[in-house]
């Protein structure tokens, strides 16, 4: 059977036009992405946002503005969903208090699903290192934007 997998994910800029990517590995799959993740059934995009922040960084979020929703088919990697992403640029209420890698897959732990946090410049952000389709969409539309 088919569906959708409506995803949510927040662009996260700091004053040195640097955006924050996780990257993952889920048993045995490592991927670079923006943070964020799946809808739960019952929930809006911005609650949901706002839930995957706490979950993933620790950190409550402000909702700024929409940046992007997937516009073409992409399957999932992991299922046979079709998945539909939001992107919105966001804020953090507070200063992030998590440990920042510069290298990626820089994981501290040993596991089936691991997590680790980077700063990386719009301008050099690599768009081959960002693992999914749609995300590699985003990471183009940023480097558009703030490349001056």
């Amino acid at each position: 059977m088919s569906y959708f997998n409506v995803r949510v994910y927040g662009l996260l800029i700091n004053e040195n036009n640097e955006v924050l990517v996780s990257d993952e590995e889920e048993y045995g799959i490592r991927f670079s992405k923006f943070p964020g993740g799946g809808l739960e059934f019952g929930e809006g995009l911005i609650d949901g946002l706002k839930r995957e922040f706490m979950e993933e960084c620790n950190a409550e979020i402000e909702v700024l503005s929409h940046f992007y929703t997937t516009d073409f088919f992409e399957k999932s990697s992991f299922n046979d969903s079709q998945v539909i992403s939001v992107y919105y640029m966001v804020k953090e209420k507070a200063p992030l208090q998590l440990a920042f890698k510069t290298k990626i897959y820089d994981f501290d732990s040993e596991g089936e699903i691991l997590q680790a946090f980077r700063w990386v410049a719009i301008k050099k952000l690599s768009i081959n290192e960002i693992t999914f389709r749609t995300d590699q969409t985003v990471a183009q539309l940023l480097k558009d934007q703030y490349s001056g």
